[in-house]
Protein backbone atom coordinates (compact mmCIF):
# COMPACT_ATOMS: atom_id res chain seq x y z
CA UNK A 1 0.00 0.00 0.00
CA UNK A 2 2.86 2.38 0.81
CA UNK A 3 4.23 2.03 -2.72
CA UNK A 4 0.75 2.54 -4.25
CA UNK A 5 0.38 5.78 -2.26
CA UNK A 6 3.86 6.90 -3.32
CA UNK A 7 3.20 6.13 -7.01
CA UNK A 8 -0.12 7.98 -7.07
CA UNK A 9 1.15 10.95 -5.03
CA UNK A 10 4.22 11.32 -7.28
CA UNK A 11 2.06 11.27 -10.42
CA UNK A 12 -0.36 13.86 -8.96
CA UNK A 13 2.41 16.15 -7.68
CA UNK A 14 4.01 16.15 -11.14
CA UNK A 15 0.76 16.84 -12.98
CA UNK A 16 -0.89 19.29 -10.59
CA UNK A 17 1.91 20.66 -8.42
CA UNK A 18 3.05 20.09 -4.85
CA UNK A 19 0.93 22.90 -3.40
CA UNK A 20 -2.45 22.13 -4.95
CA UNK A 21 -2.58 18.36 -4.25
CA UNK A 22 -4.02 17.57 -0.81
CA UNK A 23 -3.97 14.33 1.19
CA UNK A 24 -7.76 14.19 0.57
CA UNK A 25 -7.16 14.34 -3.20
CA UNK A 26 -4.69 11.43 -3.05
CA UNK A 27 -7.03 9.38 -0.84
CA UNK A 28 -9.95 10.00 -3.22
CA UNK A 29 -7.88 9.01 -6.28
CA UNK A 30 -6.82 5.77 -4.58
CA UNK A 31 -10.27 5.03 -3.12
CA UNK A 32 -8.87 4.80 0.40
CA UNK A 33 -9.30 6.83 3.60
CA UNK A 34 -6.96 9.67 4.48
CA UNK A 35 -6.22 7.76 7.69
CA UNK A 36 -4.63 4.96 5.61
CA UNK A 37 -2.19 7.47 4.06
CA UNK A 38 -1.29 8.83 7.50
CA UNK A 39 -0.44 5.30 8.67
CA UNK A 40 2.43 5.33 6.14
CA UNK A 41 3.28 9.05 5.95
CA UNK A 42 2.79 11.16 9.10
CA UNK A 43 2.50 14.49 7.23
CA UNK A 44 2.13 15.81 3.70
CA UNK A 45 5.71 17.12 3.92
CA UNK A 46 6.93 13.59 4.64
CA UNK A 47 5.01 12.32 1.61
CA UNK A 48 6.37 15.11 -0.62
CA UNK A 49 9.92 14.28 0.47
CA UNK A 50 9.41 10.55 -0.17
CA UNK A 51 7.88 11.26 -3.62
CA UNK A 52 10.70 13.63 -4.61
CA UNK A 53 13.50 11.20 -3.78
CA UNK A 54 11.58 8.22 -5.17
CA UNK A 55 11.37 10.12 -8.47
CA UNK A 56 15.01 11.16 -8.28
CA UNK A 57 16.22 7.57 -7.75
CA UNK A 58 14.01 6.27 -10.60
CA UNK A 59 15.36 8.89 -13.02
CA UNK A 60 18.98 8.33 -11.90
CA UNK A 61 18.65 4.57 -12.56
CA UNK A 62 17.23 5.23 -16.04
CA UNK A 63 20.06 7.64 -16.87
CA UNK A 64 22.67 5.09 -15.72
CA UNK A 65 21.13 2.52 -18.05
CA UNK A 66 21.21 4.96 -21.02
CA UNK A 67 24.88 5.84 -20.33
CA UNK A 68 25.86 2.16 -20.33
CA UNK A 69 23.98 1.42 -23.56
CA UNK A 70 24.77 4.56 -25.59
CA UNK A 71 26.80 4.56 -28.81
CA UNK A 72 28.23 8.04 -28.58
CA UNK A 73 28.12 10.98 -26.14
CA UNK A 74 26.02 13.24 -28.39
CA UNK A 75 23.23 10.70 -28.84
CA UNK A 76 23.53 9.87 -25.13
CA UNK A 77 22.63 13.45 -24.14
CA UNK A 78 19.57 13.48 -26.42
CA UNK A 79 18.38 10.08 -25.15
CA UNK A 80 18.73 11.28 -21.54
CA UNK A 81 16.80 14.46 -22.34
CA UNK A 82 13.97 12.46 -23.94
CA UNK A 83 13.84 9.95 -21.09
CA UNK A 84 13.68 12.66 -18.40
CA UNK A 85 11.12 14.69 -20.36
CA UNK A 86 8.87 11.63 -20.87
CA UNK A 87 9.27 10.57 -17.23
CA UNK A 88 8.39 14.02 -15.91
CA UNK A 89 5.57 14.44 -18.45
CA UNK A 90 7.15 17.72 -19.65
CA UNK A 91 6.83 19.15 -16.12
CA UNK A 92 3.50 20.86 -16.77
CA UNK A 93 3.25 22.21 -13.23
CA UNK A 94 6.87 23.48 -12.86
CA UNK A 95 7.37 21.05 -9.94
CA UNK A 96 10.95 22.10 -9.19
CA UNK A 97 10.03 25.74 -8.62
CA UNK A 98 6.93 24.85 -6.59
CA UNK A 99 9.17 22.67 -4.44
CA UNK A 100 11.61 25.58 -4.00
CA UNK A 101 8.79 27.91 -2.94
CA UNK A 102 6.76 25.68 -0.63
CA UNK A 103 9.27 23.05 0.57
CA UNK A 104 12.67 24.83 0.54
CA UNK A 105 14.46 22.32 2.81
CA UNK A 106 13.48 19.38 0.57
CA UNK A 107 14.40 21.43 -2.52
CA UNK A 108 17.83 22.19 -1.08
CA UNK A 109 18.56 18.51 -0.39
CA UNK A 110 17.36 17.58 -3.89
CA UNK A 111 19.42 20.37 -5.49
CA UNK A 112 22.70 19.05 -4.08
CA UNK A 113 21.88 15.42 -4.87
CA UNK A 114 21.01 16.44 -8.44
CA UNK A 115 24.21 18.44 -8.71
CA UNK A 116 26.34 15.54 -7.47
CA UNK A 117 24.77 12.99 -9.86
CA UNK A 118 24.39 15.26 -12.89
CA UNK A 119 27.84 16.83 -12.58
CA UNK A 120 29.49 13.40 -12.53
CA UNK A 121 27.32 12.18 -15.45
CA UNK A 122 28.05 15.26 -17.62
CA UNK A 123 31.79 15.20 -16.83
CA UNK A 124 31.90 11.53 -17.91
CA UNK A 125 29.96 12.40 -21.06
CA UNK A 126 32.36 15.23 -21.95
CA UNK A 127 35.43 13.04 -21.30
CA UNK A 128 33.97 10.38 -23.62
CA UNK A 129 33.36 13.07 -26.24
CA UNK A 130 36.92 14.39 -26.01
CA UNK A 131 38.37 10.83 -26.19
CA UNK A 132 36.28 10.04 -29.28
CA UNK A 133 37.21 13.42 -30.86
CA UNK A 134 33.59 14.59 -30.96
CA UNK A 135 34.30 17.32 -28.38
CA UNK A 136 37.30 19.67 -28.49
CA UNK A 137 40.49 18.85 -26.61
CA UNK A 138 41.62 21.27 -23.91
CA UNK A 139 38.14 22.37 -22.81
CA UNK A 140 37.54 22.97 -19.08
CA UNK A 141 35.41 19.92 -18.29
CA UNK A 142 34.51 20.87 -14.70
CA UNK A 143 33.47 24.41 -15.71
CA UNK A 144 31.35 23.17 -18.65
CA UNK A 145 29.61 20.51 -16.52
CA UNK A 146 28.67 23.17 -13.93
CA UNK A 147 27.42 25.58 -16.61
CA UNK A 148 25.35 22.74 -18.09
CA UNK A 149 23.78 21.92 -14.70
CA UNK A 150 23.02 25.59 -14.06
CA UNK A 151 21.47 26.04 -17.51
CA UNK A 152 19.33 22.89 -17.33
CA UNK A 153 18.00 24.06 -13.96
CA UNK A 154 17.27 27.63 -15.04
CA UNK A 155 15.44 26.81 -18.26
CA UNK A 156 12.79 25.33 -15.91
CA UNK A 157 12.23 28.70 -14.22
CA UNK A 158 8.71 29.78 -15.30
CA UNK A 159 9.53 33.46 -14.60
CA UNK A 160 12.39 33.46 -17.12
CA UNK A 161 10.78 31.03 -19.58
CA UNK A 162 6.98 31.25 -19.17
CA UNK A 163 5.08 28.20 -20.45
CA UNK A 164 2.87 30.52 -22.54
CA UNK A 165 5.89 31.38 -24.70
CA UNK A 166 8.17 28.34 -24.34
CA UNK A 167 7.39 24.63 -24.50
CA UNK A 168 9.51 22.82 -21.84
CA UNK A 169 10.64 19.97 -24.15
CA UNK A 170 11.65 22.48 -26.87
CA UNK A 171 13.67 24.47 -24.33
CA UNK A 172 15.61 21.39 -23.25
CA UNK A 173 16.36 20.49 -26.89
CA UNK A 174 17.50 24.04 -27.70
CA UNK A 175 19.72 24.22 -24.64
CA UNK A 176 21.22 20.82 -25.40
CA UNK A 177 22.01 21.85 -28.97
CA UNK A 178 23.51 25.12 -27.67
CA UNK A 179 25.71 23.14 -25.21
CA UNK A 180 26.96 20.67 -27.84
CA UNK A 181 27.67 23.33 -30.47
CA UNK A 182 29.85 25.19 -27.94
CA UNK A 183 32.18 22.21 -27.37
CA UNK A 184 31.93 20.03 -30.49
CA UNK A 185 34.63 19.38 -33.07
CA UNK A 186 33.77 19.42 -36.80
CA UNK A 187 33.10 15.70 -36.57
CA UNK A 188 30.89 16.26 -33.52
CA UNK A 189 28.90 18.96 -35.32
CA UNK A 190 28.39 16.62 -38.27
CA UNK A 191 26.94 13.93 -35.97
CA UNK A 192 24.81 16.54 -34.16
CA UNK A 193 23.34 17.85 -37.43
CA UNK A 194 22.65 14.31 -38.68
CA UNK A 195 20.95 13.44 -35.40
CA UNK A 196 18.79 16.60 -35.49
CA UNK A 197 17.82 16.04 -39.14
CA UNK A 198 16.87 12.41 -38.48
CA UNK A 199 14.70 13.40 -35.56
CA UNK A 200 13.03 16.26 -37.41
CA UNK A 201 11.86 14.02 -40.31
Amino acid sequence: MKEKILDKATEMFLNLGFKSVTMDDIATELGISKKTIYQHFKTKTELVEAAVFYLFESISSGIDFICEASHNPIEELFHIKKFVSDYLKDEKSSPQFQLKKYYPKIYNRLFWKQFEVMNECVMENIKKGVDSELFRKGIDIDFIARIYFSGMLNIKDPDIFPATDFKPSDLATKFLEYHIRAIATENGLKILNEFINQNND
